[in-house]
């Protein structure tokens, strides 16, 4: 890769945004009724590479049902506010109604109360009893404190997400989480995120992982860019770590480890980058939270939002645009790519002669700045 002189003593690697790129057409077009977007991590199958982020203003165990029954695969914040209070729905009409200034100090209050392990072996058993597969995520540092719970609550996938996780996290004051221990002793596929390089994917995925979130601060609701000054331009990301799953398959004898973009991905053409970039589904936040059975009510936030110390995160308006139905499906009555995201992927699919997911994953780019707006 081509370095660029930032300045004297500074160099830096030229990285894209997916505003950066576009699809090209091949010589070849399909209908697209005969083009699937299914796919398969470990043992459960899918019939869209839709996966639902783990925040309090698009999961509930209710809309994780519906996502579920729809073909997505819902994963629920089991550090939310569902496994903090009994009913939470109080909450979540309060936050959508706060005054921007007085947002996050409140927000705050709100999260200060303590998880509850009968809350989150509940919250799970309802997701299951309905007959959908039952993902859960916890960060980093609440995965030593409450993985037994979870997993004894029976989740089909466990996901450990945090704004970066790494293989090798250093800390002189408490013994950090042995990711490749933690994963090979676990009895369900483990998917862990973020990471945004091509070296820290390939330590996750020698972890034993089943999956690795690519992104880094990159959501909307995200403010880690102006707060730390990190940032990973997400079609690089997804394509560095798909190379490292590359490079994994042959290392390990042809295992295979799910790329998930994590970040970003706001409209339905940034699905079809992000795939074509190498990813294998798409986690949405902003995009899931837009439904009007979301519990954000139209406002969006992740647990950044409401950190303790350092809040990298706030509350936005997107907007209650259409039923999570239509948001996948459509029928879309909007052309800004926010409903209709699976028909649209179809269509890319479709339009570029490529009949499944992974080899779309083969779809040649090309860069193209600014042309969303041009």
């Amino acid at each position: 890769m081509t370095e660029i002189e930032i300045g004297r003593g500074k160099r830096g690697r030229r990285a894209y945004s997916f505003d950066d790129i576009a699809v090209v057409p091949s010589r070849r077009t399909r209908d697209p009724e005969e083009v699937s977007v299914s796919w398969q991590i470990d043992a459960y199958h899918f019939e869209i590479p839709v996966i639902a982020a783990p925040m309090d203003s698009v999961m509930s165990p209710t809309t994780a049902i519906a996502l579920g029954r729809l073909g997505g695969l819902p994963v629920l914040d089991l550090e939310g506010l569902w496994t903090r209070y009994d009913d939470p729905e109080p909450l979540l009409a309060e936050i959508a109604t706060l005054d921007p200034a007085l947002a996050t100090a409140r927000m705050q209050e709100i999260y200060a109360e303590e998880i509850k392990p009968e809350l989150i072996t509940q919250r799970v058993k309802e997701i299951r009893d309905a007959g959908v597969t039952v993902a859960g995520a916890l960060s980093p540092q609440r995965t030593q404190q409450f993985w037994r719970t979870v997993v004894d609550a029976g989740v089909d996938l466990f996901v450990i997400r945090g704004t970066t996780v790494s293989a090798e996290h250093v800390s002189g004051r408490a013994e950090p989480l042995n990711l490749k221990r933690f994963i090979y002793e676990l009895d369900v596929p483990v998917v862990v995120g973020g990471a945004a390089t091509y070296t820290a994917a390939l330590h996750l995925m020698r972890t034993g992982a089943a999956g690795v979130l690519v992104g880094f601060g990159g959501g909307a609701a995200h403010t880690t860019w102006t707060t730390l000054g990190v940032h990973a331009p997400m079609a690089s990301a997804i394509a560095d770590v798909a190379a490292a799953r590359r490079d994994y398959l042959d290392e390990s004898g042809g295992r295979y480890v799910h790329v998930i973009a994590d970040g970003g991905v706001g409209t339905s053409g940034d699905v079809v980058r992000a795939i074509a970039c190498g990813a294998d589904a798409v986690m949405l936040g902003a995009a899931l939270a837009r439904a009007t059975e979301a519990p954000g009510r139209g406002l969006h936030w992740g647990p950044e939002a409401h950190h303790a110390q350092l809040p990298r995160g706030h509350r936005v308006e997107v907007g209650a645009v259409a039923s999570l139905e239509e948001i996948l499906f459509g029928p879309s009555r909007l052309a800004d790519g926010t409903t209709n995201i699976v028909g649209a992927l179809r269509r890319a699919m479709a339009t570029t002669g490529y009949s499944d997911v992974k080899e779309f994953q083969r779809v040649e780019v090309v860069v193209a700045p600014s042309q969303r707006h041009g």
